[in-house]
């Protein structure tokens, strides 16, 4: 089968940078103190691709979510797969401050995506309200979201 090249498009529009497990505490570390989503996704997947595209159809509202952006293929870099436990892809990890906060598994539309930030957000701010202890990661009840 030939080689197909990766649609990077969405890499290079929401200036997604690419992290491996050798960069990505410090990739990390670059976005301080704003919110930070690792999109984990692979070659030859299609959801990632219909991902993708769907983030492209819509990207000022994708911008709006003000996100810092990462991207991480998990097919190159299987110990970041390992170290999350990813059973699939495309993922999307949120993280304050280096720490874990929730995840979103498969894209379900922009509208789910946007529910899954603003729950994130929430914990942000209940997290600072308390003192500034992080909350730890905990399942919202949503089937994409934990």
């Amino acid at each position: 089968m030939a080689n197909i090249p990766v649609d990077a498009t969405a890499f290079t529009v929401f200036d997604m940078k690419e992290l491996s497990a050798a960069s990505f505490d410090a990739g990390l570390a670059e976005a301080g103190d704003e919110l930070a989503v690792v999109f984990f996704w692979g070659v030859d997947c299609f959801n990632c691709e219909i991902a993708k595209k769907a983030m492209l159809a819509q990207p000022d509202a994708i911008r709006a979510l003000g996100l810092r952006w990462f991207h991480s293929n998990v097919y190159e870099h299987r110990e970041l797969g390992r170290r999350f436990m990813l059973h699939g892809v495309p993922t999307w990890f949120f993280f304050h401050r280096g720490k874990r906060l929730g995840r979103a598994t498969g894209w379900h539309g922009h509208a789910q995506f946007e529910a899954a930030v603003a729950a994130v957000r929430e914990k942000i701010r209940a997290a600072q309200a308390t003192g500034g202890a992080q909350a730890d990661a905990a399942d919202t009840g949503g089937s994409s979201v934990d």
